[in-house]
């Protein structure tokens, strides 16, 4: 298990991550594990809103294509490197080791450094079932962690009167942490258009509450070291992912080859 750098209940002045680097048209946050949950935590006590993205292939794809959503990406507070193949990616390109900072992985030490220091948490999106299972495990697990609650809205869009109200509720809570579980890239989109509206830090953490909830299993670890979760989930789910990760990894294939390609040119230069 990774263990905090920091102090518990210790924000230093100073943000714990500095720095984001381009890969295609995306610019994605570096620095270790340990750096990214000290400044969501840094987030929660200087800045009033904000957002965190996970970011994989199928989301740089997706901003490759839409230039608003790679936008969006950008602007995010912290952008990590969710996927394995970013990771590798950020060492190749610009020669520094990166952890890869899952929403799998980081929602439960998130939990656990809440409970810690003191921090409210929120659970946005996914079912009533799969909440109920999300809270029962942390309830267990982190008797002393503040939930400051959970809502599964409908799925479909919220008219400006059900999100103006789904708003105040939350706010009315008053979360330090939102976990944000609505698929990508809805949940990124409804990130940024409640950034200033939303007083929390809003982390969309896609399928981390099913894992976290141990309603569905992840690969062994040596398994995801070779970036091999795409195929468990498409195992799990070939008819509604089957194109996506043709495409998607078709296109972030030739994307990376094209990238490094044009590296090597201007190294030769």
């Amino acid at each position: 298990m990774l263990t905090n750098t920091t102090e518990p209940n210790t924000i230093t002045a100073e943000p714990p991550l500095k720095e984001k680097r381009k890969l295609i048209t995306s610019l994605i946050s570096a620095g270790s594990f340990n750096n990214f949950v000290d400044h969501i935590f840094w987030l929660t006590e200087n800045r009033e809103s904000s957002y965190v993205c996970f970011a994989n292939a199928h989301m740089l794809v997706e901003a490759y294509r839409d230039r608003e959503f790679n936008n969006l990406l950008n602007n995010a507070d912290v952008a990590t490197p969710d996927g394995g193949p970013l990771s590798k990616l950020m060492k190749v390109m610009y020669g520094q080791k990166q952890d890869r900072v899952a929403g799998m992985d980081i929602l439960p030490r998130l939990l656990q450094e809440a409970s810690i220091r003191g921090k409210s948490v929120y659970f946005y999106g996914s079912t009533d079932q799969v909440l109920e299972a999300v809270v029962a495990k942390a309830k267990q697990e982190l008797p002393n962690l503040k939930i400051a609650g959970y809502y599964s809205p409908p799925f479909r869009k919220l008219s400006e009167e059900e999100d103006a109200a789904t708003t105040e509720m939350i706010n009315n809570a008053n979360p330090d942490i939102m976990f944000v579980a609505l698929g990508c890239p809805k949940q990124e989109r409804w990130m940024a258009e409640h950034k200033g509206k939303v007083k929390a830090c809003m982390l969309g953490v896609g399928q981390a509450y099913m894992t976290y909830a141990n309603l569905e299993k992840r690969l062994p670890k040596w398994a995801r070291d070779l970036s091999l979760e795409w195929t468990y989930r498409l195992w799990q789910e070939p008819k509604r992912l089957w194109k996506r990760y043709l495409v998607t990894n078709s296109m972030f294939i030739f994307l990376i080859l094209k990238l490094l390609v044009q590296k090597q040119t201007q190294r030769s230069v």
